[in-house]
């Protein structure tokens, strides 16, 4: 079974990582350096292995400061630029999906694991 442990620069929020133009959602300027950053994050740490079967993710958010945050807001952009920077084919792969509060420190530890259903 495969694991991959990353850990990824904290996302912007999803209200500043979209923008709204003449009717169309499109990726903000944050939204896309982000996900470049994500994207040079995975080359760095993991190579060019695609995940393509069933998957478990896990994420550890260990927020910037002591502001109160919804966790729940971190996982769409999370996921969207992971999706972007190949990690797997679609997000939709995703079967088991956790995420949980770290202490302080301004980034995200994702495990991504390959699952076997049978």
């Amino acid at each position: 079974m495969t694991v991959l442990h990353l850990t990824l620069p904290w996302p912007p929020t999803v209200n500043t990582y979209y923008r709204n133009v003449n009717g169309k959602t499109l990726i903000s300027e944050k939204g896309r350096q982000y996900r470049a950053a994500v994207a040079d994050q995975v080359l760095i740490q993991r190579g060019a292995k695609l995940f393509a079967g069933r998957l478990a993710v896990a994420i550890t958010a260990h927020v910037p400061d002591q502001r109160r945050r919804d966790l729940d807001n971190l996982l769409k952009s999370t996921l969207d630029a992971m999706t972007h920077a190949g990690v797997w084919l679609d997000d939709q792969q995703i079967d088991s999906l956790s995420i949980e509060r770290g202490p302080i420190g301004g980034m995200l530890r994702v495990s991504v694991k390959e699952v076997v259903h049978g």
